[in-house]
């Protein structure tokens, strides 16, 4: 679980313009990078603001600009108080609770509301971008319980980012909580006054699901590559067949996931023994063995459509009501209802549990094979120091897949006296998957250190190029441990280097143009 101050300084620097936000982008924002607004983002938020300020006066009722919001929709609010109004949107949405968010998913959903502003539709004043932009640039970090929203904007997150803008609430600066007033003030930062259609512009938004999602996409895009380096460990350490894994397999039924799973499988065990005649123990391995390229395949379909989703709301205008710039008029609508993008990470995690359900079958295997060997002194010796009982835990963690498999788009009833009768529950859905992402890389972590233990009682030296190189890391990362470290430091450590040294090594065997 990543901590409140994840966010590392960076010297980097994005910039919203004329294009669309990459995940890359966003990504690096949360991470630390500088954001900045480009003369044509100022131009389109300068000409939306203007068609908002002309409708203020207007004779007609415009949603959240000169009205209540949710049931009280069709209430006029006076002119004279629209600049309290706002104020009162945004203090009255305060409602988040639980732990904190971590600071890279709090930069994520500032830099995501930023990039909405860009597109126009929300109307904001220069102002307050500008004064949001310069929250984030201080690394002023609001705090913001995980609970709050049920996907139909994140109005209570984004509140809690917005008062920390308006000079209240709480934000965390430099590792300390303090009041937003304080923060503002150490930054040398005043606190926005908001006008009209501000307040709503800044909460009516899926900033934490859209900016979270990206990291969790980017997290589980590596955790997918890690799969396949972990796979082979495991499919050397049992001396399995590679026959899974040939051209013709992939050929005979081309689904682009399991084509580049198996490609870069097979790349990986380059010079194994396996590889050579006789190489192999069976002619055919167990299921979960056999199908790892279609499931491996199968996770990076679903994760592809979760991508898709994710950059399409990241660009789009999700303001309600949103600003037609062509027509200069303020439209009500129901963009703020992320259903695509929800749903993408519905469907996601049974993925991820699947990948999860292989590495925790194959963990049996390797029991069955230690305990074929008969029960010397060096077996018992190295049996004490394996760590093998790992294995329930790695059991009790793929429990943990299935359950969170379950959909969570279904779960919210009607709100607001009926006037707010169907949610997504966006942001719920993209947590259970980074929770998802936390289960299987438990599993694993216990399957690589299974697979060590294999190969190192087998003796196996022909390995492929970049099982063998992956293993090398893993023994580097072991070894750093200091001396005494227990069993679940040898797991976390395992762990927390799968998608970083330990996927890196085994990539650095590959062509550039094998799905890095």
């Amino acid at each position: 679980m990543r901590s409140m101050t994840a966010a590392p300084p960076s010297a980097s620097s994005v910039t919203i313009d004329d294009g669309p936000m990459s995940l890359a982008d966003l990504c690096a924002v949360a991470r630390g990078a500088r954001l900045e607004l480009g003369p044509a983002a100022r131009a389109r938020i300068a000409e939306a603001r203007a068609i908002v300020d002309a409708a203020v006066d207007g004779p007609d009722l415009v949603y959240g600009l000169n009205t209540g919001l949710g049931h009280m929709r069709d209430l006029r609010v006076d002119r004279a108080t629209l600049g309290l109004y706002q104020e009162v949107i945004v203090k009255g949405h305060v409602g988040a609770i639980g732990r904190p968010l971590p600071t890279d998913v709090v930069r994520a959903a500032m830099a995501a509301r930023i990039n909405g502003f860009a597109r126009g539709g929300s109307g904001i004043s220069p102002a307050v971008a500008d004064g949001l932009v310069a929250l984030l640039d201080a690394g002023i970090h609001p705090i913001i319980g995980e609970t709050g929203s049920v996907g139909a904007a994140d109005l209570m997150h984004m509140a809690a980012i917005a008062q920390v803008l308006i000079g209240t609430g709480r934000a965390e600066l430099q590792g300390e909580i303090l009041d937003g007033a304080e923060a503002l003030r150490r930054t040398g930062l005043e606190p926005v006054r908001l006008g009209p259609k501000d307040g709503l512009a800044l909460i009516s938004a899926n900033g934490v699901s859209i900016g979270r999602g990206a990291l969790v996409v980017d997290r589980a895009t590596r955790l997918a590559r890690a799969a396949d380096v972990v796979f082979a460990l495991s499919l050397e350490g049992i001396r399995g067949n590679p026959s899974i894994v040939e051209p013709i397999v992939a050929a005979s039924k081309p689904v682009p996931g399991q084509l580049e799973a198996a490609t870069r499988i097979r790349r990986f065990l380059t010079g194994s023994g396996r590889c050579e005649p006789g190489g192999a123990t069976s002619v055919q391995d167990p299921l979960s063995f056999r199908v790892a390229p279609q499931v491996h395949g199968a996770l990076r379909t679903f994760l592809g459509v979760a991508r898709d989703a994710v950059e399409l709301e990241l660009n789009a205008a999700d303001d309600n009501p949103v600003v037609d710039i062509a027509e200069r008029r303020l439209v009500s609508n129901g963009n703020f209802h992320p259903i695509a993008m929800a749903l993408a990470f519905d469907a996601l995690r049974p993925a991820l549990a699947h990948v999860g359900l292989l590495a925790d079958r194959r963990l049996d295997h390797h029991w069955r094979l230690v305990f074929a060997e008969d029960l010397t002194e060096e077996l018992l010796l190295a049996l004490a120091d394996s760590g093998a009982l790992l294995r329930y835990a790695a059991a009790a963690r793929a429990g943990d897949l299935r359950a969170l498999a379950t959909p969570a788009t279904l779960d919210i009833g009607s709100l607001d006296l009926g006037q707010e009768d169907h949610s997504t529950n966006a942001p719920t859905t993209v947590a259970r998957t980074d929770a998802a992402l936390d289960a299987l890389a438990d599993v694993l972590a216990t399957e690589v250190l299974s697979a060590r233990w294999l190969l190192r009682l087998n003796q196996t030296v022909d390995l492929g190029v970049g099982t063998a190189a992956a293993l090398d890391a893993v023994e580097a990362v072991l070894g750093g441990l200091p001396p005494g470290a227990t069993t679940e430091d040898r797991h976390a450590a395992v762990r927390d280097s799968l998608d970083t040294t330990i996927l890196d090594a085994a990539e650095g065997t590959l062509e550039p143009s094998i799905g890095r």
